[in-house]
């Protein structure tokens, strides 16, 4: 006889079948399929994406003579910068 029919068979299997079938049956009593629920996870999942959106910063408007100014003063700091041509950014 093998092992599995001699299981099926004991006493102790079917204790613990019965035991694990009542744990699961009173799992499942305390579920409940009513989907009144105002929100469903999707709705919730969706608020959630929008509360954590990346909103990008508007930067303060400049006037024509700012700009110039700061264009200006980028490129002279530039100008001046290293004399090694090292550290411009481009690497090869």
């Amino acid at each position: 006889m093998s092992e599995k029919s001699k299981r099926d068979h004991d006493p102790d299997d079917a204790n613990d079948r019965e035991l694990i079938n009542m744990e699961f049956e009173s799992m499942v009593e305390g579920l409940s399929l009513d989907e009144s629920s105002p929100s469903t996870y999707l709705d919730e999942l969706e608020n959630f994406v929008d509360q954590n959106k990346f909103v990008a910063p508007t930067p303060p408007r400049k006037s024509l003579s700012a700009n110039l100014k700061s264009a200006l003063s980028a490129f002279k700091k530039w100008k001046d910068g290293k004399t090694d041509r090292d550290g411009d950014g481009v690497a090869l």
